[in-house]
């Protein structure tokens, strides 16, 4: 794998930075407000997914160069072109790296989707600073706007489908969002601020070993005032009105749905592997005890 040169500086190219902010819906001039940091952040909710679509393809085809989307750069150029997004170290990076060459105080963040006990961090995230506030814009969670950071009081978005809550707990923000695979709800705990890209291309590298990400397509978008994708082997939907809709995803669903739903191109999707089963992570007793007896 070639080198990667980092900076921290948060800039992306002009030119690159001016095809981005036409395809979200804006012109070149966009002053660092809050209310444009409203406006870039809802336009990336329903026009950048959440998936794993490159990096599916990437894993099965055993290709050990850089991670797909691991810097601004490589992410933006498959999103105008295919209309992929990515994970969450790849879709953070990308989100923080566009609102500060815009002129925004946005740091990438390190937290935990809490879906075992005794988890290492798992998730990168955007905080953004304004006027002495800090708010939340994650383009995993795509929670539609910006969520306020207040360790006096819990904090919402008031949304039926994509909303979330947040509070402090132990000295760190607790998020309560919900995933496609989980839509009764999943915590996300913040750890850290300030990471820089090389620790969030280092972290995303670490996930070649084993990743639930590494097996079955996930893919989400906000879509209108719906949140529609494909998780873990089922189409679902969080409708307008809270209710959820979930069906067994066919072969030809899932074309459907990247194609139509989420605005993939048909380039990407056909060269998108089937769904393999997640094996249990490496480090797991299940893990462990299969691998015990094989021995």
């Amino acid at each position: 794998m070639s080198a990667i040169r980092f900076s921290d500086d948060g800039a992306i190219p002009a030119e690159l930075q001016e095809r981005v902010l036409s395809r979200l819906g804006f012109g070149l001039r966009l002053e660092p407000s809050f209310e444009n940091l409203r406006s870039i952040y809802a336009a990336w909710c329903q026009r950048v997914p959440f998936d794993n679509v490159r990096k599916l393809i990437h894993m099965r085809r055993g290709n050990s160069g850089a991670m797909p989307g691991g810097t601004p750069p490589d992410f933006f150029e498959a999103w105008l072109r295919h209309g992929t997004g990515g994970t969450c170290w790849a879709g953070a990076g990308a989100l923080q790296a566009l609102l500060s060459s815009l002129g925004f105080a946005a740091e990438r963040a390190i937290a935990t989707m809490l879906v075992a006990p005794d988890l290492p961090p798992n998730h990168g995230s955007v905080r953004v600073s304004f006027d002495g506030m800090d708010y939340l814009v994650d383009s995993g969670m795509l929670h539609g706007e910006p969520l306020r950071l207040d360790g006096n009081s819990e904090t919402h978005v008031n949304d039926p489908a994509w909303g979330l809550r947040c509070s402090r707990s132990d000295g760190r923000w607790l998020v309560r969002w919900r995933p496609l695979h989980k839509t009764d709800g999943l915590d996300c705990r913040f750890e850290s601020f300030g990471a820089s890209l090389e620790d969030y291309v280092g972290r995303y590298e670490k996930t070649r070993g084993w990743s639930p990400f590494n097996y079955e397509l996930t893919a989400r978008r906000n879509c209108g005032d719906r949140v529609v994708g494909v998780a873990f082997g089922k189409v679902v939907s969080l409708e307008a009105d809270g209710s959820v809709r979930q069906t067994p995803s066919t072969a030809a669903d899932r074309v459907r749905v990247l194609i139509e739903d989420i605005g993939l191109s048909e380039e990407i999707v056909s060269a998108l592997p089937p769904d393999v089963p997640t094996p249990p992570p490496p480090w797991s007793q299940t893990a462990q005890a299969a691998s015990a007896s094989a021995s």
